[in-house]
């Protein structure tokens, strides 16, 4: 009699995923979080995956996935398709257990991870980047593994994946000597949240599972409220370690399940949080990696007194976003206003504009050309404040001064092109 196929993960996998993986990986520790603790009135602990080998959890599925693969299988070699944390896991996976991997990149990929994937695959792997996004690059995987019959590795709907993801959930449940009420992950394709969830459904049953995602990219969100798997038409990929336009077929079908809730987090919010985690801790959290800190907001009255774990679930941020995080940040806390100022053409209108800001007000940017107009000439100005509740007597002095502006914050199209 022949056994039926496996059609989802299972927790004697996932120990099996956590044997394979003994050695490979780091156990990663859970710290007590002072700050956020008094912050929210909780016990706040923060899984610390941004200590991993590869500075993400990622390295774990894909390396039970590749462990799982028979020698026959292993000597066509792998091929996968990311621009970020998966790619690095495959390649130090090809590295360790030396198989040959090719790995797909958009060609937009910062050079920092491009040499990141190199530095942990080495001579075992070969890079090609191809197209401007992910779907090209995936394309291009897909028919690199038709012609060479090469084992294609998903980032996460792959039940090997995510059952190595689930290690995560059982390091998690072993280390905690408190009961776990609620477990915030972060959610991309659903692969991680969908083996933590197969963890504590059946260790800790009542642990609220929270998922969280960018509100730029509620895949597995819409989702779950049309019930079925949706292909988003836009998405916001600032949130680049989870943000798809399309979940897993397997992760969904356990996510829809498993999920307590999933909470949206604005982008902006999330640049708070990486941030506070910097600054406050000495954490460098990805945009991805901080998802489930800056959810903690969304839920503060239903956490107080209870025990809450929090997932960091990757480190990778790379340095040059530093400006646009800290330009996120500002204007979601109301920090930042951008204006089209246009000035009377004549000596001292500027000097005049200046005398409406108040004194903690920062011009921190002025575009201005000269129009050959006689009588206005547009500027694009920046203003930064000390406080957000300084923003409505800002406007109240430009009113009574009879300053014609545009305000541009509340104008996204515009607001995209200018700034």
């Amino acid at each position: 009699m022949t056994s039926s196929p496996q059609t989802a993960p299972t927790l004697d996998n996932i120990f099996l995923a956590a044997e394979r993986l003994r050695g490979i990986i780091n156990h990663t520790p859970i710290f007590y979080n002072a700050h956020l603790s008094e912050q929210y009135q909780a016990n706040i602990y923060l899984k610390r995956e941004d200590l991993q080998t590869v500075r993400s959890y990622k390295i774990r599925g894909a390396y039970n996935k590749m462990a799982s693969l028979s020698a026959e299988e292993l000597a066509s070699g792998v091929v996968c398709a990311s621009a970020g944390n998966h790619a690095q896991g495959v390649a130090y996976a090809c590295r360790k257990m030396e198989v040959k991997g090719a790995i797909f990149m958009p060609t937009t990929t910062p050079a920092q991870k491009v040499k990141q994937v190199r530095l942990f695959g080495q001579e075992w792997i070969e890079i090609h980047l191809v197209g401007d996004t992910y779907d090209d690059a995936y394309h291009a995987s897909m028919e690199y593994r038709d012609s060479t019959h090469a084992i294609f590795v998903h980032p996460f709907d792959d039940l090997q994946v995510i059952e190595g993801q689930g290690t995560v959930g059982l390091e998690i449940f072993k280390d905690a000597d408190f009961k776990i009420d609620y477990l915030l992950m972060a959610i991309g394709g659903g692969g991680l949240a969908s083996g933590i969830s197969t963890v504590f459904k059946q260790l800790s049953p009542k642990t609220h599972l929270i998922g969280v995602e960018p509100e730029g990219s509620p895949t597995m969100q819409k989702s779950i409220a049309e019930g079925h798997v949706v292909t988003l038409d836009h998405i916001d990929k600032f949130v680049d370690g989870a943000a798809v336009r399309r979940a897993g077929d397997i992760t969904f079908e356990i996510c829809s399940k498993s999920l307590n809730k999933i909470l949206l987090v604005p982008e902006g919010k999330v640049c708070s949080s990486i941030l506070q985690l910097y600054n406050e801790e000495a954490i460098v959290a990805e945009p991805a990696g901080a998802l489930t800190v800056a959810a903690l907001d969304l839920i503060k009255d239903e956490i107080k007194g209870k025990n809450v774990v929090a997932l960091i679930s990757g480190g990778n941020n790379d340095i040059t976003r530093t400006e646009e995080i800290k330009e996120r940040s500002l204007l979601y806390e109301g920090l930042k206003h951008y204006f089209i100022i246009r000035f009377p053409q004549r000596s001292g209108a500027f000097r005049e504009f200046l005398n409406v800001l108040g004194p903690n007000d920062d011009i921190a940017r002025f575009e201005y050309v000269k129009k050959t107009n006689r009588e206005q000439g547009p500027a694009l100005v920046g203003i930064e404040l000390k406080n957000r509740e300084d923003f409505v007597p800002l406007i109240e002095r430009m009113n009574d001064n009879r300053i014609v502006y545009e305000y541009l914050n509340d104008q996204p199209d515009l607001f995209q092109f200018m700034v």
